[in-house]
């Protein structure tokens, strides 16, 4: 085995674990500054919550320009996408008057959110987390939150 054999094989390694460690503080910054920019081009101050699995809050950011209500909605849009297992704009049908999960809202004492701003993170069919955004116009929140997410699965 020469240098080079060695070296990318070093290179393969590393970049599996990167991969096994989707919540790396680097990325998740990167992650931030993509959501941002897109608030920014908005002209939007908003608050953007990456969250695992198991619900863990793993980085929070409000825009100085950001209102409080977003930083109370955005863990609850994260924390709605993983626990519905699908983004938050597509929960409303279900839970409307006549939906097969009406007045689920009510029943998990305000924890649901069923509007714009919340994307499940998915990584080979599994669910790893999610990426809530709140502050803006709930269009506005969606679009943020898909930056967020397009840059999330770029080093996947």
């Amino acid at each position: 085995m020469d240098a080079q054999q060695l070296n990318q094989i070093v290179k393969d390694v590393l970049s599996k674990q990167d991969a096994a460690q989707p919540f790396e503080r680097k990325k998740m910054e990167r992650v931030i500054d993509a959501a941002v920019a897109k608030a920014d081009d908005l002209g939007v101050g908003v608050t953007i919550c990456l969250m695992n699995q198991a619900r863990i809050v793993q980085m929070l950011y409000h825009m100085p320009n950001g209102n409080l209500v977003g930083s109370l909605l955005a863990p609850k849009k994260a924390w709605s996408a993983i626990a519905m297992e699908e983004p938050t704009k597509d929960i409303s049908r279900d839970i409307q008057p006549g939906g097969p999960l009406y007045q689920m809202e009510t029943m998990l004492d305000g924890k649901l959110v069923s509007f714009p701003g919340g994307i499940p993170i998915v990584i080979d069919d599994k669910i790893i987390g999610a990426i809530g955004v709140s502050g803006g116009r709930v269009e506005e929140d969606q679009a943020i939150c898909e930056a967020a997410i397009r840059e999330f699965l770029k080093e996947v």
